[in-house]
């Protein structure tokens, strides 16, 4: 803390500080995948919880998004790097379902946000009911009620 003038400060580079990490590990991982839906499955898989810094990741995500409510600077930090987020799922999933509707498409992408969001929280909060198993088991189903696995 003592390296910032305010707690705001603080949570500001934090945030930037995960999404650029977060950003570098899921671009090789796309580039590294051998079709649209293993790299689908591959940038998804990083916003889940399943080691020890995704897990801090994750922690580090929700106390950014409890601390934006209210907050019109990190609303609108959130909100950017949030769709910067739904645009790579958005444009992955439109590779991974060819001919898929676009409002169909669109609303897959959210739905994976949300459920892969939720299970990093909930797995960085309680780990031994969703452990990394389970969450990689949620969104394996997920993809496939979808078709995109």
């Amino acid at each position: 803390m003592h390296r910032f003038p305010n707690r705001q400060a603080l949570l500001r580079h934090a945030r930037r500080l995960l999404y650029e990490r977060i950003r570098g590990r899921v671009d090789v991982l796309e580039a590294d995948a051998s079709d649209p839906r293993a790299a689908l499955r591959a940038v998804l898989a990083q916003g889940l919880a399943l080691d020890e810094q995704t897990t801090a990741e994750s922690s580090v995500w929700v106390g950014f998004l409890a601390a934006a409510v209210g907050n019109e600077e990190l609303t609108a930090l959130h909100r950017r790097n949030n769709r910067a987020w739904r645009d790579r799922i958005g444009r992955l999933v439109s590779a991974a379902g060819p001919g898929c509707p676009a409002r169909r498409a669109a609303t897959m992408t959210l739905a994976l946000i949300a459920m892969v969001e939720g299970a990093a929280a909930l797995g960085a909060a309680d780990p031994i009911t969703y452990p990394p198993a389970a969450q990689l088991a949620m969104l394996d189903a997920t993809l496939t009620a979808f078709g995109l696995s």
